[in-house]
């Protein structure tokens, strides 16, 4: 059976707007304030003149010179009087209310990713459905925002990163949130998962978000193309076989929610209640940018 494909736009995130998007930047407001940095998706023409651009962003990223070629390459914010390096935003939506610190970094990112907001909805209902304490497990969890849905529904809840500042912000947001308990992993991913399978672990959901390439705490090299079976295999083994769920997402560009979902499918059979398509985002006038990938399931 072939999984539903969506095309999924968070409409709940009062703090987050696209503002607009075109010639491969985008102007976001995160709560008070207005970010402009690249997005090498938004391929057409923004909605608003420059003139509007220049005045309603409060800092502005630029890559090195000669650097746009790659996205993952530092820059630099210019910054507006009054903008602070930090401040923190609100998602409440459906009993789901978390708090997020956010922060302006040099590869351009701030600290959360917005349209993620429809996979935290549907991990907290996801796990409201288990019982309480059940365990899930978030790998590649960047700043905790899956995490944070995970655990504001009752769950037990490992956080995995291979970056100890990362680990650190995503603790940060769970006392900003108001919660506890969560426990915190800098590790490889797929070295854990490994470890876990020897050691027959079981957990009731799994959320992963592996890069297209990356670096664990030892110098450990991570290649999407590489990894992704052998990472999905051990998944498939630790995730229990009924009362459980599976995030999937993401962002390397190559990858097709097709590819993403015959991934999953080859690996897990065809759960009934599968899901693939891509998270988007859509700006003030009506333009939807593409920004990842997702196979998710319940059973």
């Amino acid at each position: 059976m072939q999984a539903n494909l969506l095309l999924l736009s968070p409409d709940s995130f009062r703090d987050y707007e696209l503002v607009d998007c075109g010639s491969f930047e985008k102007l976001e407001r995160f709560g008070q304030y207005v970010t402009r940095r690249p997005e090498p998706k938004a391929v057409w023409a923004p909605s608003l003149p420059e003139s509007e651009w220049r005045a309603l962003a409060h800092a502005t990223f630029q890559h090195k010179k000669g650097a746009k070629s790659n996205p993952d390459e530092r820059g630099t914010w210019t910054k507006k009087s009054g903008m602070p390096d930090r401040w923190l935003i609100s998602y409440l939506h459906n009993g789901l209310d978390m708090t997020l610190r956010l922060g302006l970094t040099s590869f351009k990112h701030v600290g959360v990713f917005p349209e993620q907001a429809a996979n935290w909805d549907f991990i907290y209902s996801a796990c409201r459905r288990l019982k309480k304490g059940a365990r899930v497990l978030n790998l590649f969890a960047y700043t905790g925002g899956a995490s944070l849905a995970a655990r504001a529904a009752g769950a037990d809840v490992t956080h995995l990163d291979s970056v100890r500042q990362a680990v650190t912000w995503a603790s940060d947001n769970m006392q900003a949130s108001r919660l506890d308990g969560i426990r915190w992993l800098v590790d490889d991913a797929l070295k854990y998962v490994r470890r876990q399978v020897r050691r027959g672990a079981k957990y009731s959901g799994i959320v992963l978000d592996p890069p297209a390439y990356g670096r664990g705490p030892d110098g450990e090299r991570w290649l999407l193309g590489e990894g992704i079976l052998e990472l999905m295999s051990g998944v498939e083994k630790m995730l229990e076989k009924q009362g459980s769920f599976l995030v999937l997402n993401l962002y390397a560009l190559g990858f097709s929610s097709v590819a993403c979902d015959t991934l999953v499918s080859s690996v897990f059979g065809h759960p009934p209640q599968r899901e693939s398509g891509e998270l988007a985002l859509k700006d003030s006038f009506g333009k939807q940018l593409p920004l990842s990938v997702f196979t998710r399931f319940a059973r």
